[in-house]
């Protein structure tokens, strides 16, 4: 029994050192304060520190001083009352918002066979990032930057594993960045493509595995 529980909890921090900042469907729902520890407040610091507010090697669960002012400081920077504390509309600034992924993915589908269309961002012929960005407008009224690379630099925690509406990135014609698509289940995700337009495809197939790039919840 008690080489069970040393093994239990010896595996326990290892999945915390390994995957700190594993992101949750749920990233930002929970309003965090000064002085709190909460398990998003590591994540709260990671996003902090990728954006140039926070300068730290080693993250915590506690929302300590140094927290406190980074995220003062973010706010000022984005006209929000510097209150030092995460609430949403800090959240929404910082590129991770509220999104109801069930409603998300009914209303991408509803996209398929639209066909493809550089620079398109209407049913009249979309571009990839043009999808994304018309599917998160009309059914989340969020705002997206324009191009895959600016989504994958500037929203959303990065995850190791995709979830249901996370984005996924893809690297194409060009290094970095270049396409994206919604996550959708199954080892599955729905994008605009240039071959078959609006369509689901798997992330396992011989031209989109090689090419993957990362995922990001937002």
């Amino acid at each position: 029994m008690k080489k069970w529980f040393t093994s239990t909890i010896i595996a326990t921090v290892l999945v915390i050192l390994i995957a700190p900042f594993q992101a949750s469907a749920n990233v930002g729902d929970t309003t965090l304060k000064p002085g709190m520890k909460h398990a998003e407040v590591r994540q709260l610091q990671n996003l902090l520190k990728v954006k140039g507010y926070l300068k730290t090697n080693s993250y915590t669960t506690h929302y300590n001083t140094s927290t406190t002012n980074a995220v003062k400081k973010f706010q000022s920077s984005k006209k929000l009352k510097a209150t030092g504390i995460a609430d949403r509309a800090t959240y929404n600034k910082l590129g991770v918002y509220n999104v109801n992924n069930t409603s998300l993915i009914n209303y991408a589908k509803k996209q398929i066979g639209v066909k493809y269309k550089w620079g398109g961002t209407t049913r009249a012929g979309f571009d990839c990032s043009g999808f994304i960005l018309y599917v998160f407008k009309n059914s989340q009224k969020i705002t997206l930057p324009r191009t895959a690379a600016q989504m994958y630099s500037n929203v959303g925690l990065k995850t190791s594993k995709p979830a249901v509406g996370d984005l996924v990135f893809f690297t194409t014609y060009k290094k970095g960045a270049s396409h994206v698509g919604i996550f959708i289940g199954n080892n599955q995700f729905i994008s605009a493509s240039s071959s078959k337009g609006v369509s689901i495809a798997s992330m396992s197939n011989s031209y989109w595995k090689p090419r993957y790039l990362g995922a990001k919840t937002l």
